[in-house]
């Protein structure tokens, strides 16, 4: 299959192959069979949006890790709270499993 672009088109389609780190061929051809499927989203469009949503929730639990910190500077002020190691622990697997999962989406992205 042959088609012709201008040059804007050609510019438009290079810079989002390169986007989804594909050739211009393997894009172009991609993009014609997602819109003949009715499908015009990427591959890796889900993916993308995974890691976007990991990324904020590994912020979110890192937050937690500073309320952790005020929590840690109360206790060197005198004041113990039982819970402050549980917060700790739950604290660290969550932010390690984030991290995780969302190096394992980033090496599955194109």
């Amino acid at each position: 299959m042959r088609f012709v672009l201008s040059a804007e088109e050609y510019t438009v389609l290079t810079v989002a192959a390169e986007r989804e780190g594909l050739a211009n061929g393997a894009y172009a051809a991609q993009a014609a069979l997602a819109a003949a499927q009715g499908d015009c989203r990427s591959e890796s469009a889900p993916l993308r949006e995974l890691l976007g949503a990991l990324m904020q929730a590994s912020g979110q639990v890192r937050r937690a890790g500073v309320n952790l910190n005020q929590a840690v500077v109360a206790l060197h002020a005198g004041e113990l709270s039982s819970a402050l190691r549980w917060y700790a622990d739950a604290t660290y697997r969550s932010v390690r499993k984030l991290d995780e999962i969302a190096d394992e989406v980033r090496l599955r992205l194109p």
